[in-house]
């Protein structure tokens, strides 16, 4: 029988990780942007509200059946607020708090968080002691980001931090909640579907809390806002599930790592923004936590043992 190949990055799916990695990371450059004239919410509304007609699109490209059951609506709704309207919400309030680089940084604990709450919740994920030393790496970097005087004194700085791991948190809970109940679905649905969903959350919610969204905006601002829509949502959602099938999940996390650089770079080239060595020092802690949660640490360790006792021999 013959052994089930390790799906690999080669050319292709490396240059989409690439690409996928540049719209996440810009989302936040795109977030910035747009955070000078629009609130936090109503930036979440827009970013939902003009990604699902795209989606929409690919949905009716591929001749899939959109679901017209109670249930399946109702699940679309739960993983739309978890994965999109409560994290981007999250992420676009602490922005006004803190810069679009460290809110990048701090976002980089989503894959860390995600395997610990799988691990808690989902039978066939037990929570491992690889994942759990994981999770403290990642712990070990957010401190080192926020410092020891959050532990004493809270600021809106602080509050933006938190937010950003809050965000963090959600998307955890929305992997459990999409392998649990979406699973059987096509990839592309439930993009679509969790983004009709979260559009019916923050209609109501954005207009309750910002008034009706304001049309007569720079044409800065609609750029980001259309940017951060189509390219940080809807290509990447493209992106996302074209890696999946040609690299594996595994291989997806990586994205994780590539997001920062390119978020900080844009920040720090056309923002202005400056970053301090505890940042880069708690991203690094971050990356080790990952790598270490994934097993690829140790694969790393296990081949470089062997190639070193090969070479002895």
């Amino acid at each position: 029988m013959a052994q089930k190949q390790t799906p690999t990055i080669d050319l292709t799916s490396g240059t989409l990780l690439l690409a996928l990695a540049t719209v996440w990371g810009g989302s936040f450059f795109f977030a910035e942007i747009a955070l000078r004239e629009v609130p936090p919410l109503t930036i979440t509304l827009h970013r939902v509200f003009w990604a699902a007609p795209v989606l929409l699109l690919a949905v009716l490209w591929q001749g899939l059946k959109i679901p017209r059951s109670i249930r399946a609506w109702i699940c679309y709704l739960v993983m739309g607020a978890l994965n999109n309207a409560i994290p981007f919400s999250l992420i676009f309030w602490g922005q006004t708090n803190i810069g679009s680089g460290l809110a990048s940084i701090l976002n980089g604990t989503t894959a860390v968080f995600g395997a610990v709450v799988a691990g808690i919740l989902l039978v066939d994920e037990p929570l491992t002691p690889r994942k759990i030393i994981g999770a403290l790496f990642g712990v070990f970097g957010v401190a080192v980001i926020m410092g020891l005087d959050a532990l004493t004194s809270f600021d809106l700085r602080n509050l933006g931090q938190l937010a950003i791991l809050g965000a963090a948190l959600s998307y955890a809970f929305a992997g459990v909640w999409g392998k649990r109940f979406l699973s059987g679905n096509p990839p592309i649905m439930n993009a679509f579907g969790m983004l009709v969903g979260s559009t019916a959350l923050m209609i109501p919610v954005a207009i309750f809390t910002d008034g009706m969204p304001v049309l007569a905006l720079s044409t800065e601002v609609w750029a980001s806002l259309l940017a951060v829509a189509i390219l940080s949502t809807a290509v990447a959602y493209l992106f996302y599930f074209e890696i999946l099938v040609r690299a594996g999940s595994a291989n997806l996390m990586l994205v994780t790592l590539l997001i920062p650089p390119i978020a900080v770079g844009l920040s720090v080239a056309f923002l202005g923004e400056k970053m301090g060595y505890e940042a880069w020092l708690g991203f690094g802690l971050i990356a080790v936590g990952l790598a270490v949660t994934d097993g690829r640490l140790f694969s790393w360790l296990r081949q470089g043992s062997y190639q070193a006792s090969r070479s002895e021999a």
